[in-house]
């Protein structure tokens, strides 16, 4: 198991920050290795604290009397420089749990009122988003969408367009379309299964 020796923090900001963490690993290889994450300081790394906490929350809501459409958004991520398909999704905040943070979520960026549904904590328990790079981890909360779209609740730092998608959108989003990855794990299954929550039951 690897060794850490330091930790240093190269940025201030309130969304993302990077670290600068050196340490030594079993064989003896020393690294150098910079690390992303919501934390504001070092107190807050997992690294340090060493427990697992939901920074954010992903959102896979079901739409319609059938249960027959999933909501999605369209947003522009400067990374790509360009449009990504991905499920509504957030940061939580100080003192909000994940599945107040998806209620909220979701009506800040489509206009549409969230129901999560009752599941086995293991499919919300969250998960590190890219691990290589940063020590974020997400939830993912499962429920049913309601109302109608709007963009009048989004915040001015994000260009968003939500969208309620069918099978056939979604094959068509999937085959042509830039798609985050947990969303597009998720929509492979929605395409084939009768019931896109079978699986959480």
């Amino acid at each position: 198991m690897a060794t850490i020796h330091s930790i240093e923090q190269l940025s201030e900001n309130p969304f993302i920050n990077l670290f600068e963490v050196r340490g030594e690993n079993s064989k003896g290889y020393k690294s150098r290795y910079f690390v992303a994450s919501r934390s504001k300081d070092k107190a807050g790394l997992e690294i340090t604290r060493g427990e697992t906490r939901a920074d954010g929350v992903s959102i896979y809501a079901l739409y319609g009397e059938k249960k027959d459409r999933v909501v999605l958004v369209r947003q522009w991520r400067y990374p790509i420089g360009n449009w990504i398909y991905e499920f509504p999704a957030g940061l939580c905040e100080p003192g909000e749990n994940y599945r107040e943070a998806a209620v909220r979520e979701l009506h800040e960026e489509t206009g549409l009122t969230f129901s999560p549904i009752d599941v086995d904590p293991l499919y919300e328990r969250p998960r590190y988003s890219t691990i290589g790079m940063t020590d974020e981890s997400v939830a993912m909360v499962y429920g049913y969408a309601s109302g109608d779209l709007s963009g009048r609740f989004e915040e001015p730092s994000e260009e968003i367009e939500a969208l309620i998608a069918d099978r056939d959108e979604v094959r068509r989003i999937l085959e042509k379309e830039r798609v985050a990855l947990p969303c597009a794990y998720q929509l492979m299954h929605f395409l084939h299964n009768e019931d896109p929550f079978g699986f959480l039951k």
